[in-house]
């Protein structure tokens, strides 16, 4: 006959084993299924509010690496040598985290879309906690670098109008395209080939030429 403390034992084992077995993968996953399920209400969130209530620009300005397509990932692939999975996802998380921070500067706490953001904002910092680390023993591609340090710089040359939705709505296509073993076929709205406009239109340099650069920084989206 089992004593309570052998009962406490077994409840305890029930409730931490299946943490213990959680692989890095499946913790990753399962963050990023969370994830996605917010991202699928960013529509009502950064649509409908934005012009439902004249708080804010519906167009603001951010990096051109910002702007992170499908075509990106594409170009990426073909042009950078050496180049790993672990990278181009080490720039999509970069890349998003600085986005939500950028959207929050310009809502005011009062808006609609604020709490959504910042939920947003809190789900990619428990992506990234479950994220693998990178190792000493390998340094990202030089063309990976330069996209960290212009995220970063606060007086770069090269600025884009977009709105808020268009960037969440790369992030949600780059997301299915970049972690593809965490989604199965009938949840995966798309690879990462790229079939529609505008998510085929790049917007990252690789790299573009100083005149053409300036053109297209003054040339807000329409």
């Amino acid at each position: 006959q089992w004593s309570t403390t052998d009962w406490l034992w077994t409840a305890c084992l029930i409730c931490v084993l299946p943490l213990v077995l959680m692989t890095p993968r499946t913790a990753q996953c399962t963050s990023l299924k969370t994830l996605e399920n917010k991202l699928i209400g960013r529509r009502r969130n950064m649509v409908v509010f934005f012009y439902k209530h004249n708080l804010t620009p519906t167009f603001f300005l951010v990096h051109y690496e910002e702007v992170f397509k499908l075509s990106n990932i594409s170009k990426l692939r073909a042009r950078v040598e050496d180049l790993e999975d672990g990278d181009l996802q080490d720039v999509w998380l970069l890349v998003n985290r600085e986005v939500l921070k950028r959207i929050l500067r310009v809502l005011p706490v009062r808006h609609p879309s604020y709490k959504y953001t910042t939920d947003l904002e809190d789900l990619f910092r428990k992506v990234q906690q479950v994220f693998p680390p990178q190792t000493d023993e390998r340094e990202p591609p030089e063309r990976i670098e330069e996209i960290y340090k212009r995220v970063k710089e606060i007086d770069s040359k090269g600025w884009r109008f977009v709105t808020p939705k268009s960037l969440l709505d790369n992030c949600y296509r780059t997301m299915h395209c970049l972690f593809k073993d965490c989604f199965s076929s009938e949840d995966r709205e798309q690879d990462c080939e790229c079939t529609s406009f505008p998510y085929c239109t790049s917007s990252l340099p690789l790299p573009l030429n100083s005149a053409l650069s300036n053109s297209i920084t003054h040339c807000p989206s329409r």
